[in-house]
Formats: C-alpha cells, structure tokens, sequence
C-alpha cells in the first residue's frame, strides 16, 4: 500500500511538527509505503494534491485538523487524474469534527494509521457549493452568521483548542444581532430572521454535537437554523448544543436537505470545515456517496 502523506507540521499548534517522526516510524511499522508534503503555507494542501498525480497512490492522507481535510478535498476534486482513491484521516490537529464521527480522537492518531492500514473504504457524501462563481466541496460543515462570527473569534484564540469555539460563543452574545435571511430548501423558499445557518454533513461542529441526526452517507445535508433570540436564553440554551438537546428549542428549525440555496440582505462570511472563505449567496448541493474514506468499517481499536 502506498499513501500520498499531505502534513500540516502547523496543526495542533506545532504538536504535528514534534510528531512526525512518530508518525513516519508508525507508518513503516504497519508497511504502508508514503510520499511525505508538507504544507508550507494556507491552501498549499490544494495545490500539492491537484498538482499530483494520483494514478501511482492508493490513498490520499489528510494529516491536520479540518482545515487541511478541506484543502485535500478541494485539491481531489481539482485533480484530473482518471483515479478515484479513498481519503484517509490523520487527526492531529486543533479541530477534528469529521475524525469525531469516526470516533476518533485527536491523541489516537496511531488508530487512524490503524484505519488506512486496513483498507476498507466506505463511500461518503460531500458538500459542495458555490459563492459567487467559486466552487468549492467540504465534507464537514458549512456555516454563516453568528457561528461564522464565532470561527473567525476562535481563530484569534486557537491556543485555547476547541474552548476557542466556547469562547467565540461567549464573546458574540454580547454583540448579538439577526439579520433577515431567504433560504430554499429543495425548492421551497422560506422567510427568516436569523442568527445563524449550519449545513451539516456529519454530526459534529468542533466539539458541539451540532447535527444529532445526521449521517454521512444518506443523500441529505442537515441544516440547523436558529431564529431571533435574547441573549440571556441563547446562554441559557448555549449548554445543550454539546448534547444535541439545542435542536429542540423553540427557535431552532431542522431540515434534510439535497440542495439548499441562501440569500441575506447583507453578504455573509462562509465558514467551510472552520475555515473562513466565501461570502453569500451561496447554493449547496450534496454529492451521495461521491468519495470513499478509509474507515474501521466495526473494527475496534484499543486506543495506542
């Protein structure tokens, strides 16, 4: 087996960088034979898997947070090599959403070696979406709004890990605002005035368990909207949304979704897989099972 290894050295606030040799050694152990970049610079990850040809690899590697599984997969998807090969997770960065649905943690990183060493990929769904001309995919979540707002604060804060995102959340009620927002869903328009928008793919948003329903593999975006609210019940309510119970408050909308498209009175920054790109209007569509990932497929592991 041989593995396209795209490392972020900066993920984990430099903790990649401290572990690569660990993560080469283990690499060889399990016999998978890689091809090492590294990523130098922000959407360098883009670039170095559009650029490569993928013919002579069984897997493409994400090593990082979700941020580098967002370059990986905007470069598969600009790659015009005639192979499809799966996608394989390496979570060792600040975020890691999508590796939680594959319950993995960020410290076990030697499971997700385990994972591609087994090579049982399993076909997922992506996002993709367009903002102004530009298209781009994600496999994770798309947000705008008050959790847009909250990324670009967690950011500034990335030290803290995910305690930015709840820091983010604390510091944005005091400025809390709606905006009024039209959204078609699958072709029927709605009216809003809204806080925020999140297009879920898996379940996970940091360590918010955003979209307690969702399933990566079912067709369906789920999109979670949250109407005008004060702000002492947006704190009163902000502990639900590590459970899932969030959805059930009264000023919370669900939704499965094949296409979606948002419109606001206002442009609004995008937050794709936590990264901050694009403005609205935005449409979104969800591609069933258009890529493969290596997964553990029932397989436990006792973590490393």
């Amino acid at each position: 087996m041989k593995v396209l290894l795209v490392y972020n050295p900066f993920a984990g606030h430099g903790r990649a960088q401290k572990i690569l040799p660990e993560v080469e050694a283990y690499f060889q152990k399990k016999e998978i034979e890689f091809d090492l970049r590294t990523t130098d610079y922000h959407e360098h990850g883009i670039q170095i898997v559009a650029e490569t040809d993928l013919n002579q690899y069984d897997g493409v590697v994400a090593a990082g947070g979700d941020g580098t599984l967002f370059e990986v997969i905007n470069g598969y998807y600009q790659n015009t090599s005639k192979v499809r090969i799966p996608i394989g997770i390496l979570p060792i960065g600040t975020g890691n959403a999508f590796a939680r649905d594959m319950e993995l943690h960020n410290t076990h990183w030697k499971d997700a070696i385990e994972i591609i060493a087994l090579q049982t990929p399993r076909k997922v769904d992506v996002g993709k979406f367009t903002t102004h001309g530009e298209i781009y995919y994600f496999l994770n979540i798309l947000g705008l709004g008050f959790v847009a707002d909250v990324t670009e604060i967690a950011y500034k804060l990335k030290v803290f890990g995910n305690l930015s995102y709840t820091l983010g959340v604390l510091q944005k009620t005091i400025f809390l605002s709606s905006y009024p927002l039209t959204i078609t869903i699958d072709g029927q328009e709605y009216q809003r005035d809204n806080i925020f928008v999140e297009i879920s793919n898996t379940r996970w948003t940091a360590n918010f368990l955003m979209a307690p329903s969702a399933e990566i593999d079912d067709g369906y975006l789920d999109v979670t909207l949250l109407g005008k609210l004060g702000r002492i019940k947006l704190l009163q309510s902000f502990p639900k949304i590590f459970t899932g119970e969030h959805i059930h408050i009264d000023e919370i909308e669900t939704f499965k979704v094949k296409e979606i498209k948002v419109e606001t009175g206002v442009p609004k920054v995008l937050t794709p897989d936590g990264e901050l790109l694009g403005i609205t209007p935005i449409e979104v569509k969800c591609l069933h099972k258009a890529v493969e990932v290596f997964w553990r497929q029932g397989k436990d592991f006792s973590s490393i």
